[in-house]
Parts: C-alpha cells; structure tokens; sequence
C-alpha cells in the first residue's frame, strides 16, 4: 500500500481553496501529470479534472488502491466504479469482446458516454460488477486524456465526494474530508468553476443490445 510522505492538514486544505487564480504553463500541467502518474504507479490515490466531475483516481489494475477508495468514499464495495482511457484502442485491453455497436457510440457521442460492457479483464477484481462487467470511458478532456495516455492503464474515475453526497461540479466544491483523503492533488483546473455534469451511461450485451442507465 502506497503511504503518503505528509497528509493534507487544514491549513494545507484552506490554501487549496484560497488559490483560486492557478495559471499553469504547458510544462508546469506535465509535471503535474507526472506527479500524479508517479502517485498511481506507487499504489496512490489522486484527485483530478475529467471530462465530467472532479474524480477520484487510482490504477485500475491495483485491488489495494481500488479498495482505499471505496474506503475514502464511505461506499459499498459491491458498487463497482467507472474507469477511464486515453482511446477506444486501449478499452480493447479490458474486455474480452466488445459489441460493434460500441464503436459506433464512442465515435458519434456528443458528452462524455460511459459504457457498461461485458466480459472485463486485466482490471482490480473489486472493480469488476459481480456480472463480469465494468463500466468503461473514453475520456476526451485534455487533462484526463493526458494522464491516462502517460499512465499506459485504466484509471479509475469515481466523483470526488463522500457516498451519498452530492458529486462536485467543480473543484471548489469538493469537502477537506475527500482532500484529506488522496496523495495528490493535481492543480490543473483548480481555477476552472465550470459546472461539470455526469455522463450518460449505456449498458451494451454481448449482442450488442442497447439500455440507457443514465440519459
């Protein structure tokens, strides 16, 4: 289990919140990719922007950083949570057979689209539904898209908030429990209080039968 050189206290969490005028160079968001890259491969938790909500993330393939969420949020583990890719490619690594019809949805979506498809492999067990199926997104968000290219895996991307709380639409809306919670908080964003929204979720069976879980 990865094990943070210092935690987050509340004075570090009210200089978070203060630092509301971020602007960061091209080199200074890489450095903050690779920080939180350098977290995940140590087994640690993280908190950043996708292309939805603020997230909690974690290598996807790591059962002991899987369940350190599922801890941090308060939530059944029984609940599986959505992960992340870089590009429709990589989601062939994390599922034995993917519908047509898939294809066809990551292509035409117009807002982030999450699929729930069958037959996952090479994920944490406990991110797998007890059917066999993980819920998977192709992220398309700069920041997102960026980490998970450099990370080379699935990352996993469950909103930042405590369960049964509401999902934050923006940094500024996440509590101190969940910033106290991660190793690494990225700054790529902070400043952007764009209200995100959840993304749709479809459920597709193996032969290749639609059901909207979330429009």
């Amino acid at each position: 289990m990865y094990a943070p050189s210092a935690s987050f206290d509340k004075k570090a969490v009210s200089l978070w919140r203060e630092n509301k005028t971020i602007r960061m160079t091209q080199k200074e968001i890489a450095e903050d990719i690779q920080r939180a890259v350098e977290v995940m491969r140590r087994g640690g938790l993280i908190l950043y922007p996708t292309d939805t909500v603020w997230g909690i993330g974690c290598d996807a393939t790591n059962a002991d950083a899987v369940r350190r969420i599922f801890q941090l949020k308060q939530r059944d583990d029984s609940k599986a949570m959505i992960c992340l890719v870089d590009s429709a490619n990589r989601m062939q690594q994390y599922s034995r057979e993917i519908p047509d019809v898939a294809w066809d949805l990551i292509e035409y979506a117009e807002r982030p689209l999450t699929l729930i498809i069958d037959g996952a492999l090479n994920l944490a067990p406990n991110l797998i539904a007890a059917d066999g199926s993980i819920a998977i997104r192709v992220t398309r968000e700069r920041i997102s898209k960026e980490l998970c290219y450099r990370f080379q895996r699935a990352v996993v991307s469950t909103s930042a908030n405590l369960s049964g709380q509401p999902a934050p639409r923006n940094y500024m809306e996440i509590t101190p429990e969940i910033l106290a919670g991660v190793d690494y908080v990225m700054k790529a964003r902070q400043n952007d209080v764009t209200k995100g929204k959840p993304s749709q979720i479809v459920k597709i069976t193996k032969d290749g039968q639609i059901t909207f879980i979330r429009k």
